[in-house]
């Protein structure tokens, strides 16, 4: 209810949250409520840390300090990433902002080993810890905080799609859980004088390399080149077959270049006997178009398709019954005979199963496979195959 509420008022009651500067605004005010929870919190459990002596108090505080540097680079990230195109970079510089995340997630990692030492420093010299009820209540209050500050960045972090913000919002739900080990440690030192406190130290810490580590591995995979979303490929698919003329569609490639920076072409078979004017001007538009609704820059490449020539339509029926019995192969397209005469290539792509392919046979064994077969029916052609990969 509170998330919804400041949402609406940051951005002004617009739930156009791919647009740059609603995205930019929910972005620096999701930033900023991070510093201020953050550094509250660690006042608090500095506080406590310094008043009971626990190490593990004082481990989860210099997390949520940690957390507060984070905001602030999520803000700085978020801030470079919405520079304009230029020279070096045409389509712009949104990659900052994962750049941003994985900062923040090293930052993460950095405060986990520190206190992995220090706990384990207090386990071979342990020290008494003082067991108060009000600074106990102040942990459980700040359990409360680190929940709402967790799924506040995870509204704005999927509204806007944000991976900073994503990421805090992991890193604050790990914090979740460290504080409540620290609050039952801190409570169970008022019945024992075993050194607990060290030890719960250690897991809190290595619970934090962890989530580090966990943001590390995410964050990475947009830069290094992630599959695309699925929702988007379906989306590509389905809108630009939904246009008239277009029998079928192809080779989809999506490059992510940052949040709502996708850039993303792709194959659309239509009739070779169309007017070219027309179908160029039904492309266009079908560029346009989509390009808006799905906040992408879509580049349709058009593949004329013969669909009444007999010959083709007679060998394309042919090979149809040859692949369907093949399990490796997924579809077929761009299928035309190219020549004249005697000297007549046959040419086709075909998409087949990557992982499948890789266990039952070759690239080059699956060609063979499929050439051979044809050979026996129509030994004039000759056949020129491209294998795309389908990565299921």
């Amino acid at each position: 209810m509170i998330s919804d509420f400041l949402i609406k008022k940051v951005s002004k009651n617009s739930t156009n949250y791919k647009n740059d500067t609603v995205r930019t605004r929910l972005g620096y005010f999701a930033g900023i409520i991070g510093i201020v929870v953050n550094l509250a919190l660690f006042l608090i459990k500095l506080t406590v840390g310094l008043f009971t002596g626990s190490i593990s108090i004082m481990a989860d505080a210099f997390n949520n300090l940690s957390d507060a540097a984070s905001s602030i680079i999520t803000i700085v990230g978020i801030k470079l990433s919405n520079m304009p195109p230029d020279k070096e970079h045409p389509f712009g510089h949104g990659r900052l902002e994962y750049i941003s995340a994985l900062i923040v997630a090293f930052m993460v990692m950095l405060v986990g080993f520190q206190f992995v030492k220090s706990s384990f420093e207090r386990i071979l010299n342990p020290e008494p810890v003082i067991f108060q009820w009000i600074p106990f209540i102040l942990l459980l209050v700040s359990i409360i905080f680190k929940i709402w500050l967790s799924r506040f960045n995870k509204t704005i972090g999927d509204k806007i799609d944000s991976s900073a913000l994503k990421a805090s919002s992991l890193d604050a739900l790990g914090d979740v859980f460290t504080t409540s080990v620290v609050v039952v440690s801190f409570f169970i030192a008022r019945f024992t004088t075993f050194p607990l406190d060290g030890y719960i130290g250690i897991i809190v810490a290595l619970f934090i390399l962890y989530s580090g580590f966990s943001l590390v591995r995410e964050t990475m995979n947009p830069l290094i080149g992630s599959a695309p979303d699925e929702s988007l490929v379906s989306s590509i698919n389905e809108g630009v077959l939904s246009y008239e003329f277009v029998t079928g569609v192809h080779d989809l490639i999506i490059h992510n270049y940052g949040p709502g920076r996708c850039m993303a072409s792709i194959h659309a078979e239509i009739p070779a006997d169309i007017n070219i004017m027309k179908i160029h001007d039904i492309i266009d538009t079908a560029e346009r178009e989509l390009s808006e609704k799905l906040n992408i820059y879509l580049v349709i490449h058009m593949d004329p398709i013969s669909v009444e020539d007999e010959e083709i339509k007679s060998a394309k029926e042919e090979i149809e019954k040859i692949i369907n019995h093949n399990p490796l192969i997924k579809s077929m397209h761009d299928f035309r005979i190219v020549g004249e005469g005697d000297k007549k290539n046959l040419i086709f792509d075909l998409v087949v199963s990557s992982s499948k392919l890789t266990k039952a046979m070759s690239e080059a064994q699956l060609k063979e496979q499929i050439i051979n077969s044809i050979k026996e029916t129509r030994p004039q052609y000759n056949c020129v195959i491209t294998i795309d990969k389908d990565f299921d």
